[in-house]
C-alpha cells in the first residue's frame, strides 16, 4: 500500500492518519492534544512552584489532588493517540482500559474536591489533604476494577485482537456500557457542587462553580458524542474521530474550566469572609433575666413572696442569673453568760518584795 501524502514511504499503514493530510481530522486533533499535553506539564511544573507561595493551608491541602487531576488530564490528551491510530491488538485494550480510567480519576478528584468545599462553605473542619487524596483515589480504583475484569472475560486471556474482530455496532455498544461508573462519577460531582452554594462563606462558593461549569460541560460532550457513536446511520469509518474529539474536547474543558480558574485563586491571601469567627462562641449571648433558683424542690409561693421584698435590688446587666442586693447588718440576740471572777494571783511571779 503506497503511502498518503505527507508520510514517509517506509510508515506503518497503522500511523498513516497521523500524517496523511487527505484525513485532515487526525493531523488537527493530534496538534491540539500535543499543546495540550504541553499545557498540562506546564500547569503541573506551576503547581509545584507554587506549593510555597499558597497562604491558604485549606487550599494547600488540595495541591495533592490537583495534581493527580492533572496527570489524568495528561493521560486524556495522550490517549488521543491510541485512537488516530487504527484499531489493532496494541491500541484496542489500551483504549478500553484508559478511556475509563483516566476519567475516573479526573472526575474523583472533582468529587472528592466538592466533598471538602460542603465542609469549608459551612464553616465546618475540612478534611485533611491525606483524606482528600485517598477519596479521590478509592473512587478512581471501581473504574480500575471493572475495565479489569472486562479486558480479561473479552480477550479470553490471550486474544488481543478480539477489540478488533467485534463488530462496529458491538463494540461501541460495549464501549459505552464499561463507562457507567464513569458517567456516575460524573453526575455525582455536578449534583454535589450545588450543595456547594448553599453555604454561608461566599469564597469557597466561587471553587464550587468551577467544577459546577466543568461538570456540566463534561456532560455535554458526553452525551454529544455518546449519541453519535451510537447512531446506526453514521459509518463506522467516524468512531475513531468522534472519540478523538471527546477526548481533546473534554481535557480543554478540564484546563480551561477548572485548572486554569482554580491557580488564578490559589496565590491569594487567606480571606478572614471564607471562615467563622474563632471566638465566635466566647461572645455574650442574650440572656433572659430570671429571678428565684434553679432548684425546683422551692415552691412557686416562695419566689413571687421574694419578688415582693426585693425593693432595693440592683440589676447588674452582665451578670447571670444573680441578683444584687443591699442587706442590712443583722441583730445580734445572745443570752449572756456568767464569767468566773478573777484570780489574785494571776499577777503573782514569785519575787521577795510582792510578799511585803
Amino acid at each position: 500500500m503506497p503511502a498518503p501524502r505527507g508520510c514517509r514511504t517506509n510508515l506503518d499503514s497503522r500511523y498513516h492518519r497521523l500524517c496523511d493530510l487527505a484525513e485532515g481530522w487526525g493531523i488537527a486533533l493530534e496538534t491540539l492534544a500535543a499543546v495540550g499535553a504541553v499545557a498540562t506539564v506546564a500547569f503541573m511544573f506551576a503547581l509545584l512552584i507554587l506549593i510555597s507561595k499558597v497562604q491558604d493551608s485549606n487550599r494547600r491541602k488540595m495541591l495533592p489532588t490537583q495534581f493527580l487531576f492533572l496527570l489524568g488530564v495528561l493521560g486524556v490528551f495522550g490517549l488521543t493517540f491510541a485512537f488516530i491510530i487504527k484499531l489493532d491488538g496494541a491500541t484496542g485494550p489500551t483504549r478500553f482500559f484508559l478511556f475509563g480510567v483516566l476519567f475516573a480519576v479526573c472526575f474523583s478528584c472533582l468529587l472528592a474536591h466538592t466533598f471538602n468545599l460542603n465542609k469549608l462553605v459551612r464553616g465546618r473542619k475540612p478534611l485533611s489533604w491525606l483524606v482528600i487524596l485517598s477519596l479521590a483515589l478509592g473512587f478512581s480504583l471501581v473504574q480500575d476494577v471493572i475495565a479489569i475484569e472486562y479486558l480479561v472475560l473479552a480477550m479470553n486471556r490471550t486474544n488481543v485482537d478480539v477489540f478488533s474482530e467485534f463488530p462496529a455496532s458491538r463494540r461501541n455498544e460495549d464501549f459505552v456500557m464499561l463507562l457507567i461508573y464513569v458517567l456516575f462519577l460524573m453526575a455525582l460531582t455536578f449534583f454535589s457542587s450545588f450543595f456547594v452554594f448553599c453555604g454561608s462563606f461566599p469564597g469557597w462558593k466561587r471553587h464550587g462553580a468551577h467544577i459546577c461549569c466543568t461538570s456540566f460541560l463534561s456532560i455535554a460532550v458526553w452525551v454529544a458524542w455518546i449519541v453519535l457513536l451510537l447512531i446506526p446511520d453514521i459509518g463506522s469509518e467516524w468512531d475513531d474521530t468522534i472519540l478523538c474529539t471527546a477526548l481533546v474536547a473534554n481535557g480543554w474543558v478540564f484546563l480551561a474550566f477548572y485548572i486554569f480558574p482554580e491557580f488564578l485563586r490559589l496565590p491569594r491571601q487567606q480571606s478572614p469572609t471564607d471562615y467563622p469567627v474563632e471566638d465566635a462562641f466566647c461572645k455574650p449571648q442574650l440572656m433572659k433575666q430570671s429571678y428565684g433558683v434553679e432548684n425546683r424542690a422551692y415552691s412557686q409561693e416562695e419566689i413571687t413572696q421574694g419578688h415582693e421584698d426585693m425593693g432595693d435590688t440592683l440589676y447588674a446587666p452582665y451578670s447571670t442569673h444573680f441578683q444584687l442586693q443591699d442587706r442590712s447588718p443583722k441583730k445580734e440576740f445572745s443570752i449572756p453568760r456568767a464569767h468566773p471572777p478573777t484570780s489574785p494571783y494571776n499577777n503573782y511571779e514569785g519575787r521577795k518584795g510582792d510578799s511585803s
